[in-house]
């Protein structure tokens, strides 16, 4: 089993990130106490119209313990609600755009069962795994549109090697996206780089316009017809990780941005406090000025970004702290929640039952059940995302990851 990558953001992510940040002028997460006073969303763009996108994360190691395949999003009905999927994540080393998982992506073998549409693999047909799976959905639901992400966060400190020959790097995607034995599967590529000329993982120094240069050969290669879109990061901190690369200057060249507008907060700051990973404005005692979404949305438009390459992101999951004793945001904690798959984070289909939501802070909810305390978005708050991404006019919505809704896709149908 092959799992380099797990979802987004880490607790170890936070630390590097904070560590590097100093340098770059990102400065540290401080504390505050907090309160349940909003402030309101910034004022409506004028004459911008919404667009109707729902992108959606696949995640290609959901085959092993989340046993999360491309029926479970037929089955859940969030085939027909998604406009595109992002399959994360391929890999880039050397240089090069590569497979990431291949066993996962065009190996294994499904059953009757487990298939999209109840055919089993056979042992000699030339393609298997999620690649052969993703096909069948895309019969079943003709205008769906599939992109491979690469990058992502344990994957990204290959771009530095990418941006030294971004032509190169272009061509070796595009021969791995379009390979013969699974040309029909995808209708782009998404460019997942945590972080361009910033810290994640590992600090890059490519500089403030490898971006725009990777991301220009890219559409180059690729052309007018095939989709090239990016997840950007959501710090709109003067200094911070937006002003880091030239996101505007790349615009021209991609269908749309994916700003990662979730993980502002969360357990890395093991003592806390307390506050909503993905809120969508500012609020009284929020730790961090500037970390929420209309802030990062704002920013981005304000670069001269257009609403309509830009995408509301949200998070099916919820994170958490344990030793807490305060219900409302700005508690003080021991540590991460236990979490199912890693310590300090939860699918919203877990926590829905197991510490349902008691109020709602900066847009999105929070609980708190014992001595822990979660915040994660429900069907209630996701409707209020969906009134401000109307009201600014952005081209869509996009969310992490299509395991955490429940069986029957209820977070998915609240963006719908």
């Amino acid at each position: 089993m092959h799992v380099p990558h797990l979802p987004r953001v880490r607790p170890v992510r936070a630390l590097l990130s904070a560590l590097c940040s100093v340098a770059l002028g990102a400065g540290l997460l401080a504390g505050a106490g907090a309160t349940t006073a909003t402030a309101a969303p910034e004022a409506p763009a004028a004459g911008a119209t919404a667009g109707s996108k729902v992108v959606g994360y696949f995640t290609e190691w959901g085959t092993y313990d989340r046993e999360y395949h491309a029926k479970n999003i037929e089955t859940s009905g969030s085939g027909a609600e998604l406009t595109h999927i992002n399959y994360a994540f391929g890999n880039v080393t050397g240089g090069k755009c590569a497979m990431g998982d291949a066993y996962a992506a065009t190996d294994r073998a499904y059953t009757a069962a487990e298939s999209v549409d109840g055919v089993a693999d056979t042992w000699d047909q030339p393609l298997r795994g999620n690649f052969n799976q993703l096909l069948k959905l895309k019969k079943k639901h003709p205008d769906l549109k599939i992109l491979w992400s690469f990058g992502g966060w344990t994957w990204s400190g290959g771009f530095a090697e990418a941006a030294r020959n971004p032509a190169a790097f272009a061509r070796s995607c595009h021969d791995l996206v379009e390979n013969s034995k699974w040309a029909d599967v995808f209708d782009g590529i998404d460019i997942d780089w945590e972080y361009p000329n910033a810290c994640g993982l590992s600090c890059d120094t490519s500089g403030r316009d490898a971006f725009p240069r990777l991301m220009s050969a890219l559409r180059a290669e690729f052309g007018p017809d095939y989709l090239v879109t990016a997840a950007i990061t959501a710090d709109a901190t003067p200094g911070g990780k937006i002003d880091a690369a030239d996101y505007a200057g790349a615009a021209q060249y991609v269908d749309w941005y994916n700003p990662m507008t979730y993980d502002f907060f969360g357990a890395w700051d093991a003592t806390g406090p307390t506050a909503p990973h993905s809120p969508l404005n500012s609020y009284s005692g929020i730790p961090k000025a500037g970390y929420h979404t209309s802030a990062t949305i704002a920013k981005l438009k304000g670069l001269g970004i257009p609403s309509s390459k830009l995408l509301l992101g949200i998070g099916f999951y919820g994170r958490g702290w344990t030793g807490v004793t305060q219900s409302a945001p700005g508690g003080t904690a021991t540590g991460p929640a236990k979490g199912t798959y890693e310590n300090g984070i939860e699918d919203y289909k877990v926590l829905r039952s197991t510490c349902p939501a008691t109020g709602t802070v900066a847009g999105t909810a929070y609980a708190k059940c014992g001595s822990d305390w979660w915040s994660y978005d429900t069907p209630r708050t996701i409707a209020t995302k969906m009134t401000y991404k109307d009201q600014q006019g952005l081209g869509g919505t996009f969310f992490w990851e299509l395991s955490g809704d429940t069986a029957d896709g209820e977070l998915i149908k609240a963006i719908d």
